[in-house]
């Protein structure tokens, strides 16, 4: 008898589930396209439920329902839509949501690819303002200030000269320029060349150098530098001086060799010495090359005795200078009676001599 009953009871649920249509639930139409019955809707699990929205708002997801029997229709959910069944189908989703994504990275790389040739045929055609001169080269101008150094002056080797550029197709300059460099009857030419047809080239400009950013402290602290390091007695041993021209990278090549990097920064670039911009031309005749001081005849005075650094100060005033003008300076400052003062540097000579120290009306020092 019990197995009869439980057999009847069996087949009682086996006969009420074939009842219903499938993807169908209890309480709904056997027709899978109806709208669900209030009761179905108020039994929505809150995953079903935020599915539904997710399908409302975004109608490319509703395209991904014939994956499943559980999003046959628009909108309408079938009684075996659950969490879990949504999950079964996940993997599928993602196959297709995957190729979707390829189709559309193909799509936009071909966009980008005729973009590309678009920008690329609009720097050929690129057109500057009237009226400007290309037989003059100017580092400070708009355009050319905001290019890096080794664009141009690229340092292959530890050479104090750099390479010059253009060597190779007139490149970089010839990137921007392609329209001035088509003709050989260019002004642009002669700024490199005295004569276009041999390609003769002119010398490199003289006594231009860029504004020198220079901290005095931090070098000193490296050990191994010193003030002669930079400060060479010249034009007679009437003042120190800094060498003008290429050949004052070598000094600086010492450490500042390609490549090189101190506390993971680099120091191989001409942007670690020099402000990028504008230059400024170097004067043959500097104050420092007037004054009538002689640092050759003093080579026994450390550059201590007379200067001091000053950490932290802009680099005009770090620095510091002698006070001779009174001959007695103020304070801890020093001045040239420091030393002479009747006993140790001059002795039995007559400080009243002032042609000693200077020359005419003016003041010298």
């Amino acid at each position: 008898m019990k197995d009869t009953a439980r057999k009847h009871g069996s087949m009682s649920r086996l006969s009420r589930r074939q009842s219903v249509a499938p993807g169908v639930g209890p309480g709904m139409s056997g027709n899978a396209d109806c709208e669900p019955s209030k009761r179905a809707a108020e039994t929505l699990s809150p995953a079903e439920a935020g599915l539904e929205r997710q399908t409302r708002r975004y109608p490319g997801f509703r395209s991904l329902r014939s994956l499943h029997p559980g999003l046959n229709s628009p909108g309408r959910y079938a009684g075996s839509l659950t969490l879990s069944s949504f999950v079964t189908a996940l993997p599928r989703l993602l196959l297709v949501a995957t190729v979707l994504c390829a189709l559309a990275l193909v799509t936009g790389l071909g966009l980008s690819t005729s973009a590309g040739r678009a920008e690329f045929n609009n720097q050929e055609q690129m057109q500057f303002p009237e009226g400007l001169d290309y037989g003059k080269f100017q580092h400070n101008s708009q355009n050319h200030s905001r290019l890096p150094c080794l664009l141009c002056h690229r340092r292959e080797s530890n050479s104090p000269i750099p390479k010059r550029p253009g060597g190779s197709g007139h490149l970089p300059c010839a990137g921007c320029h392609a329209q001035q460099f088509a003709s050989s009857e260019s002004p642009i030419c002669t700024i490199c060349h005295t004569d276009v047809k041999s390609g003769a080239l002119k010398s490199f400009p003289r006594l231009q150098g860029f504004r020198m950013k220079f901290d005095h402290s931090l070098h000193l602290k490296m050990g191994g530098i010193s003030c002669a390091t930079c400060h060479r007695p010249s034009r007679g041993g009437v003042a120190m001086s800094i060498p003008v021209g290429f050949n004052a990278h070598a000094t600086c090549y010492r450490c500042h060799t390609p490549r090189a990097q101190a506390n993971g920064r680099d120091i191989s670039s001409c942007g670690t010495c020099h402000q990028l911009g504008g230059y400024s031309r170097t004067p043959e005749f500097s104050q420092a090359f007037r004054v009538s001081f002689s640092h050759a005849k003093h080579q026994k005075v450390t550059c201590n005795e007379c200067h001091q650094v000053r950490a932290g100060m802009p680099q005009r005033r770090q620095i510091t200078a002698p006070e001779p003008l009174n001959h007695h300076a103020t304070g801890r400052a020093q001045s040239c009676m420091t030393c002479h003062d009747g006993k140790r540097a001059f002795g039995g000579d007559d400080f009243t001599v002032c042609k000693r120290c200077h020359t005419g009306t003016a003041w010298h020092f």
